[in-house]
């Protein structure tokens, strides 16, 4: 199945047919979010699936969980690492960026996930991303219930719910917007950031 949903993403043709009727998603904001990624900061990609996010950063460091998914991730970048999510192998405040893209809906506990993304990023570092949210339409959620049914989808939350995330998380200014049944998103970590999840 990830095979299958890679190949489909990678192929401009079918990611922008099958968001748009699946998700009445418009893909090229994803590709043009991918674009305006800096090139210089040490960025995390987690999970990078096939690699769509890989810049040409040099300093871009392609994480996921799926060994399959890194082998397709081969082909655009070379700085790959297998790591879960939920416990990243890094240090307190080590990226500049963090991204994740179409990810947070195959998770299990999506805020715990931020939690640590917000972890090992540095104060007054960029956290980005993409996810599908329930309470868009009736068909959408119809659609993600059935995925998860199927064990490919974990725990989306609906728009509110991931705002909640972003700042129970300790990230400040974010900003969500709205695209069919996907939410992009953008979210600083404070300067003088308390430990995650501590108010």
């Amino acid at each position: 199945m990830a095979t299958l949903y890679d190949i489909a993403v990678q192929n401009p043709v079918l990611s922008r047919l099958g968001a748009r009727t699946l998700w009445s998603y418009d893909i090229d904001r994803l590709r043009d979010s991918i674009a305006a990624q800096d090139r210089t900061a040490l960025t995390l990609d987690i999970p990078c699936g096939g690699g769509i996010a890989a810049t040409g950063n040099p300093r871009h460091i392609a994480a996921d969980l799926s060994r399959t998914m890194l082998n397709r991730a081969r082909r655009r970048t070379k700085t790959l690492l297998q790591a879960d999510i939920y416990a990243l192998p890094f240090a307190t405040s080590t990226f500049d960026a963090c991204v994740t893209y179409n990810g947070l809906h195959c998770l299990t506990d999506p805020a715990a996930a931020l939690l640590e993304l917000t972890r090992v990023l540095r104060p007054g570092g960029t956290l980005q991303g993409t996810t599908l949210v329930r309470g868009t339409s009736r068909r959408h959620d119809t659609q993600i219930a059935l995925l998860q049914r199927l064990g490919i989808f974990g725990s989306p939350g609906t728009a509110t719910d991931l705002h909640t995330w972003l700042t129970d998380a300790a990230l400040t200014d974010p900003t969500l917007t709205h695209s069919g049944a996907v939410t992009a998103f953008t979210a600083r970590k404070m300067r003088d950031a308390p430990p995650p999840g501590i108010r």
